[in-house]
């Protein structure tokens, strides 16, 4: 299904892409991501289609609004049969909750569920509606971290099992790393798309790296010749050699993998190295990242099990493992350009 939707008030927005299968559209907080779902949905002014010019009630749309929403005074079957109309409204509301398998729930109400009970509720709920298209608000928003990846697997599973195209908005890149469709949301508009292996195997921008959470995603700038070239790293105040084919005097957003990244002592005086500091340790799953300060700035790097950090450590950043980006005038909020000639605080 086709998204093609134009909206000026609060803010603008234009977005167009297809809706295939489970598709996500990624992006941060503040982009306006929930405001083009109430859109097609029919409860913002907007332009566009699907479903243009149709009053709300008249969408052939399922809605799932972030947190769900559910009535707390009315029990599972109650609020999906909320949608139904008819003297056998209870026998199609248990139908649904049988194909959510929420069916041996139907008498509770709303608070005794968990999180990821309550959005199968709202899931059977939207599906009452017969709809055409299913939207889902920030779906992980209210699961816990331990119960998230099983909730998203039952949703993504359930969602298939019905056949409707659905269009789930989130800034949580576990939710987009199961799409079967990623469309990547900066600065409001689209930045990229494609199937989720294909965009997280290749971003095509250091704003889609740092929406897909790719760590040591940073701006710097081009230096040197061009047979040598240098990448100038102003939060970390020093520069060194890359690879990339990248521009002479240009602004560029570069990224190493943490596992690619040297760690070395400080005393082995190797050439380029930089000084750093431990501030924190990271395991997940056997994996042990260091955030390490370098400057004003911080780089995650991976190490090797049982592997004994320096008690001076320094890194080494190999050119080849280093990508660059051409700047990206809507670049991430939290980041202050360089002010023309604005001299880089380069050791």
């Amino acid at each position: 299904m086709r998204i093609d939707y134009a909206i000026r008030h609060p803010i603008t927005l234009e977005a167009q892409f297809e809706v295939e299968g489970f598709t996500v559209l990624l992006g941060a907080s503040g982009e306006g991501k929930s405001l083009l779902l109430r859109a097609i949905a029919g409860l913002v002014a907007a332009r566009g289609e699907p479903f243009g010019g149709m009053a709300a009630q008249d969408r052939a749309v399922g809605y799932l609004p972030q947190g769900y929403a559910l009535f707390p005074h009315l029990n599972a079957w109650q609020n999906v049969a909320f949608a139904l109309k008819g003297p056998q409204r209870r026998d199609q509301a248990m139908s649904l909750l049988e194909r959510v398998h929420m069916a041996d729930f139907a008498e509770r109400f709303p608070a005794t569920l968990s999180g990821g009970q309550q959005q199968r509720v709202a899931l059977a709920r939207a599906l009452a509606r017969k709809p055409q298209l299913l939207l889902l608000d920030e779906p992980t928003s209210a699961l816990d971290p331990v119960t998230r990846d099983d909730v998203i697997a039952e949703l993504i599973t359930e969602v298939h099992d019905f056949g409707i195209p659905a269009l789930a908005v989130s800034h949580d890149p576990h939710l987009a790393a199961v799409a079967d469709r990623l469309v990547l949301m900066h600065g409001r508009r689209i930045i990229q798309i494609g199937t989720s292996e294909t965009v997280y195997g290749n971003p095509t921008s250091g704003a889609a790296a740092r929406l897909l959470g790719y760590r040591n995603v940073h701006r710097g700038y081009v230096e040197g010749t061009t047979s040598a070239p240098r990448l100038a790293w102003p939060d970390g105040g020093v520069s060194f050699p890359i690879d990339d084919q990248a521009v002479i005097g240009t602004y560029v957003d570069w990224m190493i993998d943490p596992a690619a990244i040297c760690l070395i002592d400080a005393h082995d005086a190797l050439p380029n190295a930089i000084p750093a500091s431990v501030e924190v340790r990271h395991v997940d799953r056997r994996i042990t990242q260091l955030g390490l300060r370098c400057g004003q700035g911080r780089l995650w790097v991976a190490i090797p099990d049982g592997m004994q950090v320096p008690k001076s450590p320094a890194v080494h950043l190999p050119p080849r493992a280093i990508r660059c980006w051409a700047h990206d005038p809507s670049r991430h909020p939290s980041e202050t350009p360089l002010l023309p000639g604005e001299k880089l605080p380069i050791r």
